[in-house]
């Protein structure tokens, strides 16, 4: 489902409350790539249906195979996808020492994800990023 300008909005405003908090805590970043490689650090990225509207609208291309194991969108260490990264990307930080900070960051947002999908009357679904991603390129095959 394109993402629609009020989507945009909201989803754009959850993002800055949430990056203000993040500062506030100050986790470290030391620009490894780990998060973007799950199968390596045992970890799964899971994202709202709104998030993967927005990300896949507005981020940058992709091309299968998708796997669950690493994101299609790394560049190097980088995150290609930087500005429409979703939730779970914003808050996942190595550092130890914000482990707590980052679970409470995650379930209040996860919270106003689903807040936001029940007042603009979109169904709500949270499944890992590979889901979104292979049904965006099946979607997108062309038809023999």
């Amino acid at each position: 489902m394109p993402c629609d300008p009020t989507l945009r909005r909201e989803l754009e405003s959850l993002y800055a409350d949430l990056a203000r908090e993040i500062a506030e805590a100050g986790p470290a970043c030391q620009l490894t790539g780990r998060c973007c490689r799950f199968a390596e650090y045992d970890h799964t990225l899971f994202i709202s249906n709104l998030e993967a509207d927005l990300l896949l609208e507005d981020g940058p291309g992709f091309e299968g195979p998708v796997d669950e194991g690493s994101c299609p969108f790394q560049l190097g260490k980088l995150c290609g996808a930087r500005e429409r990264r979703p939730l779970g990307c914003r808050i996942f930080y190595c550092d130890p020492s914000y482990r707590d900070r980052g679970i409470h960051l995650s379930e209040t947002y996860i919270r106003r994800l689903k807040d936001l999908a029940v007042q603009l009357g979109r169904p709500w679904r949270y499944a890992p990023l590979h889901h979104f991603l292979r049904e965006a390129l099946a979607n997108s095959a062309p038809l023999d």
